[in-house]
């Protein structure tokens, strides 16, 4: 057993003050004192390479059953995600002594400990058990490699009932393996080679900041002397990862520059882009106040591929800064982390942090016009190819957000997963493309964003948002029937996809032979041959179907996903070989036939289609004006000049 480190301090209880749930809600998550009680915090992550994360709390108590949480509903996981499974070597104790407990049996996340007559706090050890490779989602998926780790504070803590967490206080310190560097936007007190010493700080300061940390760690100052401190914080499981060209720290100087002249004020002391290059973590964006968890394979700044693939994400994680936390849908502005959340508001939440992120993207450099507008046309492709919108309207997938995480690819076509992102970009697209065109050029979505998410320069602070809120701030800006307009969009089912926003600025969807640049780089990833606009089917590794439009060309054949795509016309199942039997079918009008693995068996369906490969792309429609191009358009700075990728 363990030698135990106790770190006592004199509890100070005080009356817990209301959290209002309806109406608008401010608060303050920099709050370092007057805390209603306060926890310390001992976090050893010396054995991250083991994936083994070691914690010690001192919690003030009273006597009787007390009641402590474990977090449930981690802020932007949108899921009652917290990995309480990977808790392991929990233990009470008091005065030396181990205490009984029980795990409530309805709440799986309350703790009942026993704390007897006289005690004023009690102790707890606990060890976090990170998962192997990727699995798990968001901060609970894969988080440490033998040269990086990245630690998500809510793994290691428990609070007491009756709490909101901005009210309970934290004095964390943590030690690093050896030779580790460390990144977190987490304010520290002190440091020295391996421990740090972090500011008393509120419970939803300390899980609002992660901490990157690893061997090869390197620090980009960004946008220096202009604002508030911006620092790109790159952590890697090898030193040639960390090679990043003077093209591409220019894109990221301008993503600042150019989110700044965005939103018109930041809402954050500094900001930290915790970037973590590794094949071996799950991979994902999750956004923070003052910092952003972006996790990217490995080749990120050294392969154009994953480059262009992933230019969205630093921008995305970037704006929920704004949108997300500084101003957050009122249902998902809960006191704690146990009550649920209400996601109705997703698509605001986070399909205009996906347009303002696809804005960004190319504003910034970080994507090329050409390859942001192919990027536009897979979006417009995917959702003109889906059944499910005829039974689901995109609301519906934002309220059942947390049945929809982890789904897979098979009949997302059908079933809808989380559609708020890319489709409620499409929808933001058609908004500012309307206010473009109604204010003669005038105003934009811009201007809803200043208006919105600026206002004047603040440390972090929580603003609750309404619709109401959403339709009143863009009447503001162009008067029209946004209300009407956005129930249509969002409420209803409609069998067309919201393309207005392309094909009123100046662009049409067309379809021709020639792959699209996007899904090109895709399937060089190693994803999936996306024939979404011919065979409408998808298809993985190995010739296994990840998806089949429900009611499309391969599906009304008897395809369907995980079935397995074994010779195409009597020969062996390549890429190759069924493009080229797709244009041997358009030029003779004879069926195609697949013979197809299903669970062991064997069958062969023919496939009547006979219109060739069909790839999207956007092209010029010279009737109107060129509204798309404005929109991506930098507007305080110039692009990345031109030149090797990697210097």
């Amino acid at each position: 057993m363990r030698q135990w480190r106790y770190a006592w301090l004199v509890v100070a209880f005080g009356i817990a003050s209301a959290f209002a749930q309806s109406g608008p809600v401010q608060s303050s998550s920099i709050k370092t004192s007057g805390f209603s009680l306060v926890e310390t915090l001992a976090v050893d992550a010396t054995d991250a390479p083991r994936k083994v994360f070691h914690a010690r709390l001192t919690i003030p108590a009273k006597p009787g059953d007390f009641v402590l949480f474990y977090p449930k509903w981690i802020p932007g996981e949108h899921a009652p995600l917290g990995p309480l499974a990977n808790a392991a070597g929990i233990y009470f104790r008091s005065n030396g002594q181990d205490l009984k407990w029980r795990r409530d049996p309805v709440d799986l996340y309350a703790f009942h400990v026993d704390v007897p007559k006289g005690a004023i706090s009690i102790d707890v050890a606990l060890d976090y058990l990170s998962p192997v490779e990727t699995q798990g989602d968001f901060s609970a998926g894969s988080s440490a490699t033998e040269k990086l780790a990245v630690l998500s504070w809510n793994w290691l803590v428990f609070y007491p009932k009756g709490y909101s967490t901005d009210e309970i206080g934290v004095s964390a310190s943590l030690k690093l393996p050896p030779d580790w560097q460390w990144g977190t936007a987490l304010p520290h007190s002190a440091h020295a080679p391996g421990s740090i010493e972090f500011k008393l700080a509120s419970l939803t300061t300390l899980v609002d900041s992660p901490v990157q940390m690893g061997q090869y760690l390197k620090k980009i100052p960004l946008q220096k002397g202009q604002g508030p401190a911006h620092e790109l914080d790159i952590a890697a499981d090898s030193a040639a990862a960390l090679e990043i060209s003077a093209q591409q720290t220019k894109a990221f100087e301008n993503l600042v520059a150019e989110a700044s002249a965005l939103f018109g004020a930041h809402h954050y002391r500094d900001y930290h882009f915790l970037l973590t290059l590794s094949d071996h973590v799950a991979q994902f964006g999750l956004e923070h106040h003052e910092s952003n968890d972006s996790r990217i394979g490995e080749g990120y700044l050294t392969d154009s591929a994953q480059w262009t693939l992933e230019a969205a994400l630093l921008p995305h994680e970037f704006t929920h800064s704004w949108n997300g936390k500084y101003r957050r849908p009122a249902g998902l502005a809960t006191p704690d982390y146990q009550a649920p959340t209400e996601g109705n508001l997703l698509w605001v939440y986070e399909g205009m942090t996906q347009y303002f992120g696809f804005v960004l993207s190319g504003r910034s450099g970080l994507q090329t016009p050409e390859d942001w507008r192919e990027k536009m046309a897979d979006i417009a492709m995917n959702f003109s190819h889906r059944p499910g919108r005829n039974w689901r309207p995109l609301e519906d997938t934002a309220v059942a957000a947390q049945t929809l995480y982890g789904t897979g690819e098979a009949f997302t076509n059908y079933r809808r997963c989380l559609d708020y992102y890319d489709e409620g970009a499409l929808i933001w697209l058609e908004v500012d493309t309307i206010i473009r065109q109604k204010s003669g050029g005038t105003k934009s979505l811009d201007d809803f964003a200043r208006l919105f998410f600026g206002g004047k320069n603040t440390p972090p602070e929580m603003k609750t948002y309404t619709f109401e809120d959403v339709v009143k701030t863009l009447h503001q800006v162009q008067p029209f029937d946004w209300r009407g307009f956005l129930t249509g969009r969002i409420l209803k089912v409609a069998r067309q996809a919201p393309l207005g926003g392309i094909t009123d600025s100046g662009w049409m969807l067309v379809y021709t032979d020639q792959p699209n640049a996007i899904e090109k780089l895709r399937e060089q990833q190693g994803n999936a041959f996306d024939l979404t606009a011919s065979l409408e089917l998808t298809i993985g590794k190995d010739g296994v179907v990840d998806d089949a439009i429900e009611g499309g060309v391969a599906a009304k054949s008897g395809v369907a996903p995980g079935m397995k795509i074994i010779a195409v016309n009597g020969r062996k199942y390549s890429k190759e070989f069924l493009l080229a039997a797709m244009r041997q079918s358009q030029q003779s009008h004879q069926p195609m036939q697949l013979l197809i693995e299903n669970s062991e068996y064997y069958r062969t369906v023919s496939l009547n289609y006979f219109d060739g490969p069909r790839f999207p792309h956007l092209v010029r429609d010279m009737s109107k004006a060129d509204i798309l191009s404005d929109i991506i358009r930098p507007k305080v700075t110039t692009l990345p000049m031109p030149g090797p990728f990697a210097e």
